[in-house]
């Protein structure tokens, strides 16, 4: 650790900051800032002003020739903006910021004093320290529950099960842990962060429990592969840092054949739950009473890794799960469940390269196109692929057709029951598209 006063121009306003999860660049993140938190942002480019700079040093790393910003996006950001107001997101913005601009006492610094630290797991374990809880009070509580979600979804940290510890037990009883090697369990961690990456290597952790979901022959090599990748330094954090990166080491490991596949899918009974030191003994469950939905989207993690290409697409879905009522507002929640279907198959089309359909082609064909792509890669089942197809048909309960007229039609109201049976028709494609 050391202090540093770096030129303003080089800090980087994290694009990758927990507050929104990945996001396209730095002016999406200022903009990001702006359009949750305006009030809050000019209040504090106002105090900034007149206090004549910032006092607590920003927690920054060292990339290239410039430093991202870890701790202290906000304080970066107004500094940024009143160095150059026409950065800012909007021109009443920009006003604004040439108001205090024109207002600042002495000189404008160009250099910022800023903590660097070259190691990003200690960089985490300030972040988790100061923001996902009390932690017996030695740390911060100002990230909400989504934050925090994505803070643990990105490091592994936080969550109520070490994946690999787990892992590592495993390797240790089928003898197949690298010879005087070190497990790098941080960098696991980070690596399987996310319900989406595990799940591409065999294994889950939903509700806090270790479990296999393809055969343990096929998965406990590609775990010991990674892990020998990671022992021997073939892969460093680097490699898996973002959504992106780990994305790209395990698609590479599935061209090599390394990853298991669905033929290695267990049978509704032949499911197994790896046993191991996760496993508790639990009461008996007690019945619950159903609760009524109120949003199309139900509160449940979906496991979708939300990659910084995906930015409008997250914001569209936290609409529909945590803010549009079904009741208060059926036609916004229409509209916008229709633009996410669009927007996540488009996704698909791109990254899967499909030659198939294109992205101008009506939806109800890209729709069918890219389900039948999973369906062929083995990702989803024949019964599902059947389910979609059916969508094309006008008269059919779950329609495109319908979903179109939701949005061009002056008479068609949606009913919340209807929308809910989309969603849960739909859903799963959704998340493929997605998480491609």
């Amino acid at each position: 650790m050391t202090y540093k006063a770096v030129e303003l121009s080089k800090l980087n306003v994290n694009r990758g900051n927990d507050r929104h999860g990945e996001l396209e660049n730095e002016t999406a993140a200022i903009a990001w800032l702006f359009t949750r938190h305006q009030s809050q942002m000019k209040k504090l480019a106002r105090d900034i002003a007149d206090s004549g700079g910032i006092y607590e040093p920003p927690l920054v790393y060292p990339e290239g020739h410039s430093f991202i910003v870890f701790d202290g996006n906000r304080r970066i950001t107004c500094m940024k903006l009143l160095a150059n107001p026409k950065r800012a997101p909007s021109s009443e913005l920009q006003k604004f910021f040439d108001g205090l601009k024109a207002e600042w006492s002495g000189s404008f610094p160009t250099k910022i004093t800023c903590r660097v630290e070259t190691d990003r797991d200690e960089i985490d374990e300030i972040l988790f320290r100061r923001h996902t809880g009390s932690q017996g009070g030695v740390g911060q509580a100002n990230w909400d529950g989504r934050m925090k979600t994505t803070f643990v979804n990105r490091t592994g940290k936080g969550g109520s099960l070490n994946v690999a510890d787990e892992i590592e037990e495993r390797l240790a009883q089928a003898n197949l842990l690298p010879e005087r090697k070190k497990v790098p369990r941080s960098n696991l961690n980070r690596l399987l962060s996310a319900e989406p990456f595990r799940n591409r290597v065999g294994i889950s952790a939903a509700k806090g429990r270790f479990q296999f979901i393809r055969k343990e022959e096929a998965v406990l090599p590609a775990l010991a592969r990674i892990v020998d990748d990671l022992a021997n330094r073939r892969i460093t954090l680097d490699d898996v840092w973002d959504v992106d990166r780990k994305s790209e080491y395990l698609d590479a490991l599935e061209k090599e054949g390394i990853l298991p596949t669905a033929a290695d899918a267990y049978d509704a009974s032949g499911k197994k739950v790896a046993k191991g030191k996760a496993d508790r003994p639990k009461g008996k469950p007690k019945a619950q009473k159903p609760q009524r939905r109120t949003r199309l989207i139900p509160g449940m993690d979906y496991g979708v890794a939300w990659s910084g290409r995906l930015q409008r697409h997250r914001a569209i879905w936290e609409e529909l799960q945590f803010n549009l009522e079904l009741d208060s507002h059926p036609n916004a929640i229409a509209v916008l469940c229709r633009v996410l279907i669009e927007l996540s198959v488009d996704n698909y089309i791109r990254q899967a390269s499909l030659t198939s359909v294109v992205e101008p082609d009506a939806l109800v064909k890209k729709l069918i196109g890219c389900a039948e792509d999973l369906g062929t890669k083995g990702k989803v089942p024949k019964r599902y692929l059947e389910v979609v197809r059916k969508a094309r048909n006008m008269d059919a309960i779950i329609s495109v057709d319908t979903l179109n007229k939701y949005v061009h039609s002056s008479s068609l109201a949606p009913a919340p029951d209807h929308l809910t049976a989309i969603w849960d028709t739909f859903a799963e494609l959704i998340v493929h598209c997605l998480n491609e």
